[in-house]
């Protein structure tokens, strides 16, 4: 019996060059042909389930989305590719007061929203993502009398239970939309470090506390006040007494209106696992520098040097370099707005719609840090043709917009669903992940969505 061929799905995985090779054609002297050849068409047809209506569009080299996050196992004589087991499921998140999303580490807990459980203007405090850097404090007492302390560059230290947070100042309800720095981390080619998360590091909840600037304001700051540095009391790994992470942000974001030290969660107290019984919330900046378990905010005269301020930690390349390429720190700047993203939220990737299914009612997010989205642009022949989503205004400032749209499907068969947003200062999500760095910020392409109709 000769040696078998590995199935294309398989290539992709493992050798992508030889793979586009088998689907696309040979290169030519202008690069790769643009459209799949005949057997390349029939094997990934036969893959994703059904016919690709617009597959003369696909690009070159293209992974369906519907296989791009696990391909199957090898196929067998007894089991064809096409029959093949379906991967095996990611484990989820058994916690009281959580749903069933995606565990990505179990220590530190990390654990990400699928983007199908994003579907509420609101998130859901059990659909929230969990991102720790260290373990939660086991005993917290009574929330009412856990302190923070305010010092530095400042003319009056401060010592605030929560209890005396809520008394002096004036609580704002907002809806805040906040994401992990490395969200996307996983579209970088070559893979770059730390968990890899899809587009689901992320939510946008309801929020009560008090201002930040109101506390700083009552401190007072000195003319020397230029960034602050943020504490809390989770535990390190190593069993030390260092912090596990202590970043901050400039003095300008810590006066934004938007940024709480927040104690309240989608209306009720703030739960241990998401930071309570208090914590800060910096939105639309990396979810780091909102601090959970906060205990002091440090005014300092100089940028924060705290663990997860140096090195490569949560920054991107100035001056882009070859992905996986040497990097150097001095190439380097702090992550702080987050890029436009947008997110599908119905239908789920890998949805399967009946047989005759011409219409489907889009729905998702869009946000952009610091900026608004402007717009949001949807094709379902592979990038071909684009055409605008209504797009909602944020409930208030650094919250999420959600969208919404309607698309005609021509006939039965395999689509992707492509998403791209566009912001305010004119920033539109890319095709690729790109400005590739050694830990994975700011990684936005278009969001792809599977679906099949019929098969």
């Amino acid at each position: 019996m000769g040696k078998r061929e590995r199935e294309l799905i398989e290539l992709y995985r493992d050798d992508p060059e030889r793979a586009d090779a088998q689907a696309f054609g040979r290169r030519t002297r202008i690069g790769r042909r643009g459209f799949l050849n005949g057997a390349g068409l029939a094997t990934i047809a036969a893959a994703v389930g059904g016919a690709i209506p617009f597959a003369a569009n696909m690009p070159a080299g293209l992974i369906p989305a519907a296989l791009a996050q696990a391909a199957p196992p090898a196929a067998t004589p007894a089991a064809p590719a096409a029959a093949a087991a379906p991967p095996a499921p990611r484990p989820t998140l058994k916690m009281d007061g959580k749903a069933e999303i995606v565990v990505l580490q179990d220590r530190p807990l990390n654990a990400e929203t699928p983007e199908s459980m994003l579907d509420d203007d609101v998130t859901p405090t059990a659909k929230y993502f969990v991102r720790n850097n260290g373990l939660p404090p086991e005993a917290l007492g009574d929330a009412a009398t856990w302190k923070i302390t305010v010092d530095g560059e400042v003319n009056t230290k401060l010592e605030l239970t929560v209890a005396e947070l809520q008394q002096r100042f004036q609580p704002v309800t907002l809806r805040l939309q906040m994401e992990c720095g490395g969200n996307g981390r996983s579209f970088f080619t070559p893979e770059a470090r730390g968990n890899q998360w899809g587009n689901g590091a992320a939510g946008c909840a309801e929020w009560t506390g008090v201002r930040l600037r109101d506390v700083l304001q009552a401190a007072g700051l000195k003319s020397t006040a230029v960034y602050t540095g943020h504490y809390g009391a989770d535990k390190n790994l190593n069993g030390t007494d260092a912090p596990t992470i202590s970043r901050g942000v400039r003095i300008a974001k810590a006066m934004d209106e938007s940024t709480l030290v927040a104690f309240r969660m989608n209306g009720q107290p703030l739960p241990n696992i998401h930071g309570g019984p208090v914590r800060l919330l910096v939105p639309g900046w990396a979810g780091s520098a909102s601090q959970k378990w906060l205990t002091r905010v440090w005014i300092r005269d100089k940028e924060h040097d705290g663990a997860g301020m140096t090195g490569f930690s949560y920054r991107t390349m100035k001056t882009p370099i070859v992905p996986g390429g040497a990097a150097a720190e001095a190439n380097t700047q702090i992550l702080e707005s987050m890029p436009v993203r947008s997110i599908i939220t119905n239908p789920a990737n890998g949805a399967r719609m009946a047989a005759g299914t011409r219409q489907l009612a889009l729905r998702g997010a869009a946000w952009a840090g610091d900026r608004t989205v402007k717009a949001v642009d949807i094709s379902t022949d592979f990038g071909a043709t684009w055409k605008a989503a209504q797009v909602a205004a944020p409930a208030n400032r650094h919250a999420w917009q959600r969208w919404t749209m309607n698309v005609a499907l021509p006939s039965d068969g395999y689509y992707e669903i492509w998403t791209r947003a566009i912001d305010s200062d004119g920033n539109m999500q890319p095709h690729v992940a790109g400005n590739w760095n050694p830990q994975g910020y700011g990684a936005n392409p278009i969001t792809r969505t599977a679906v099949l109709v019929g098969g």
